[in-house]
């Protein structure tokens, strides 16, 4: 259990997440996994053992975040739920492998490098706004299968809801903008799902000292965390909707900078 204090502030973090979700179509990672693995730690918890708790802690959060998120996107008939259908299959074949298997196998400074290299990456790419081929379409079903499961291993490893890679993605295949923020909240769910299976069954055997685990996850921080967020990220969906295209892709590309220097740090110093 925690107490009240600790409760109320993970309820904080959780709004802010639950905006940035709804805005950004991300899991609000560049807050919570920096933030967990602080509140971790202080509990006496190894530090590639927090990272990893952290990351797979917020990734849970996703499962609540997404469905609260996409429905105010659905209302605006922002989804494209071809894209989805599309690339929903790989997404959870790769989230199954990172999550049951690759995960564990990693050391917690190896996936905060991951996850600063991926995501800076993407963040130059957004902030530069290169123009895709006008003939560029979204690929047929074997490079959908590819791409999805991508996108669901590389965010099954960093514990982000996949938009940092989706949404670059989907953007250079000329899904618009808000489309593809939109599709982002939407993938979100069988991204969070797929992995959050795979954290519970890769560490089903780990022993914390700490309760209220099961697996790699906090679920007093997850539960905290996700009942204040689904409240928010209707709000993030609603000012996204409210910005016009280029606003959008530079607040994306900040947004992804700091979570890549974040987990740099973390990376140089775990």
């Amino acid at each position: 259990m925690i107490d009240l204090q600790l409760a109320l502030e993970l309820m904080l973090l959780g709004c802010a997440t639950g905006f940035l979700a709804g805005l950004l179509g991300i899991g609000g990672g560049m807050l919570l996994v920096p933030f967990l693995t602080w509140l971790l730690s202080q509990r006496g918890i190894d530090g590639g053992l927090a990272v990893k708790m952290a990351i797979a802690t917020s990734m849970s959060t996703i499962l609540f975040t997404s469905i609260s998120s996409v429905r105010a996107h659905h209302r605006r008939g922002a989804v494209r739920w071809d894209v989805v259908r599309r690339l929903a299959p790989g997404i959870v074949l790769g989230g199954l492998v990172a999550g049951a298997g690759v995960f564990a196998m990693l050391k917690g400074q190896a996936l905060a490098l991951i996850f600063a290299l991926f995501v800076g990456f993407s963040a130059t790419q957004m902030l530069l706004d290169r123009k895709p081929a006008p003939s560029r379409q979204l690929p047929g079903p074997a490079g959908s299968l590819g791409a999805g499961g991508l996108i669901g291993f590389v965010a099954g490893l960093v514990g982000a809801g996949g938009g940092f890679i989706s949404v670059p993605f989907m953007t250079w295949c000329n899904v618009a903008m808000h489309h593809a923020v939109a599709t982002s909240a939407a993938l979100g769910f069988p991204i969070a799902l797929a992995n959050t299976v795979g954290y519970v069954v890769g560490g089903w055997s780990l022993q914390t000292g700490l309760p209220g685990t099961l697996g790699y996850l906090w679920l007093p921080a997850l539960a905290a965390v996700a009942s204040a967020s689904v409240l928010t990220a209707p709000l993030g969906a609603r000012a996204a909707h409210a910005m016009n295209v280029r606003q959008l892709k530079r607040v994306f590309a900040m947004v992804l900078y700091l979570l890549a220097g974040y987990m740099l740090f973390k990376a140089l110093t775990v």
